[in-house]
């Protein structure tokens, strides 16, 4: 009997290299709508068997012109990376092994790797190498495991033990955060029972104020309290000020978690860790290896300074688990079954090497420094962000100018860059993610902007006043 994987996968190896050759010279944005693929995929559920391979081959041809060109050197719309190919092939591996990745006995080829990836990561971000690591699906479930653990600890810390007797009727936690937080942020404290945080002043770059805290944490009376910072502003790429706002969290017994999603990565580079400093003095961290590292989607870190708080609060009991007294994979991530999602990122990890992440991330803030650069030099745009990292906001004058330029960019096709609202402005916000971005991709995109602000030039000087 034939082996019923082959042709299916032959399919769709054939199929990801025509999609990844494609890539420099497709237009970025999708070329078909809802509608029309699914029209070309087929509304009816069939009543009969198909071969695999020809359903491959149906998803593949008839979704193409339904993708985004977002592993593109081009596209600069969301804070997101392309996939490394050694971290791409590793994935394919992760599915073909098809692991649950739980237990550390049940899978001990994924444990190794485990092990060895959060030693190297803890190392390249300057944590405390006693810090657990957990593989969570993203940035989201990485700030929402990090600030389970601080809720548990600081209610403990008064008194209340939230396992048991849940948030009702125990103390209320209080948790502040910068003005210009993520929305994740937001996001995973609601999903964690505790409501809207209060909001702390920021500076015109959005990093959070160090009096602005201090004089938060003075009228809280003693409560449990979470302070969340942030590495790496969602607009301006800014850091906050770590060494100080963690060492007047501390001094208020709070529990410190910083959202560094894509900027945490600025400790593996030696021009960039100085926005790092004292970063590594807080309780819990949380960042998408997706993003700058450029592994693919699933790939999330929860990082934790006392294992045994992560464990505490993840940690999951099962007469069927085979399991010790040894702290487990599945102690340190909300999932029970999970694909094993260390691989990809040792992959890539092992294939750029120390200096291999430090340049990468060099390269993106480089790309970015250009970008600002060069739209600074054309008439009548003013770039609005310091550039510290990798990201860039540019207004083109008026709110309405400036969405025309984001509405045209996207009909040119050439380049994917998102328009957005910051400081009460409307910006052609950039970030620099993708790890095949070149200097040429980064040359076609400001041609592409170039073209499109002379053509609004063209209407008004053909018709003088």
């Amino acid at each position: 009997m034939d082996n019923p994987y082959v042709a299916a996968l032959e399919v769709a190896h054939r199929q990801a290299l025509h999609w990844v050759g494609s890539l420099d010279t497709r237009a970025v944005p999708p070329q078909a709508t809802t509608a029309e693929i699914a029209e070309a995929l087929g509304a009816e559920l069939p009543e009969q068997p198909s071969p695999p391979e020809d359903v491959v081959t149906l998803l593949a041809e008839a979704g193409e012109q339904g993708l985004t060109a977002m592993p593109a050197g081009r596209f600069f719309g969301f804070v997101i990376g392309g996939t490394h190919p050694a971290a791409m092939a590793a994935d394919w591996l992760v599915s073909a092994w098809d692991q649950n990745s739980a237990l550390r006995d049940v899978t001990p080829a994924h444990t190794a790797v485990e092990d060895i990836t959060a030693t190297w990561l803890l190392d390249l971000l300057g944590l405390p190498p006693e810090s657990a690591v957990g593989f969570v699906t993203g940035g989201t479930m990485a700030n929402f495991t990090g600030l389970a653990t601080g809720r548990d600890a600081v209610l403990r810390s008064v008194g209340w033990d939230v396992v048991q007797h849940g948030l009702a009727g125990g103390p209320r936690v209080r948790v502040l955060v910068g003005a210009e937080r993520h929305d994740t942020v937001d996001l995973a404290l609601r999903y964690l029972g505790l409501g809207a945080p209060e909001p702390v002043a920021v500076d015109d770059q959005g990093r959070l104020t160090p009096g602005a805290l201090a004089a938060a944490l003075e009228t809280g009376g003693g409560a449990p309290t979470l302070v969340v910072l942030q590495a790496g502003n969602v607009h301006s790429g800014a850091f906050d000020p770590f060494e100080e706002a963690v060492d007047i969290a501390h001094r208020h017994g709070a529990w410190v978690h910083v959202d560094g999603a894509f900027g945490l990565w600025a400790a593996a580079a030696a021009a960039r860790r100085h926005l790092m400093v004292g970063c590594e003095s807080a309780d819990s961290w949380a960042t998408d290896a997706h993003k700058t590292l450029n592994v693919p989607y699933d790939s999330g870190l929860a990082i934790v300074r006392d294992p045994a708080a992560l464990q505490a609060s993840m940690g999951a009991e099962g007469a069927y688990l085979l399991r010790d007294a040894t702290c487990q994979p599945l102690d340190k991530v909300p999932e029970l079954s999970r694909r094993g999602r260390a691989l990809p990122v040792w992959a890539v990890l092992r294939s750029l090497g120390r200096s291999g992440v430090a340049d990468l991330v060099e390269r993106l803030c480089d790309h970015a420094s250009t970008f600002a650069r060069e739209l600074g030099r054309m008439p009548g745009v003013e770039v609005l962000n310091d550039v510290v990292f990798t990201q860039v906001c540019a207004s083109f004058g008026s709110d309405e100018r400036t969405q025309e330029v984001v509405q045209r960019l996207l009909a040119d096709g050439t380049t994917w860059m998102t328009g957005s609202t910051w400081h009460g402005r409307r910006v052609l916000r950039i970030s620099v993610s993708n790890w095949s971005t070149t200097e040429d991709d980064v040359a076609r995109s400001l041609d592409a902007v170039r073209r499109v602000v002379a053509d609004l030039e063209r209407p008004a000087r053909s018709h003088p006043r």
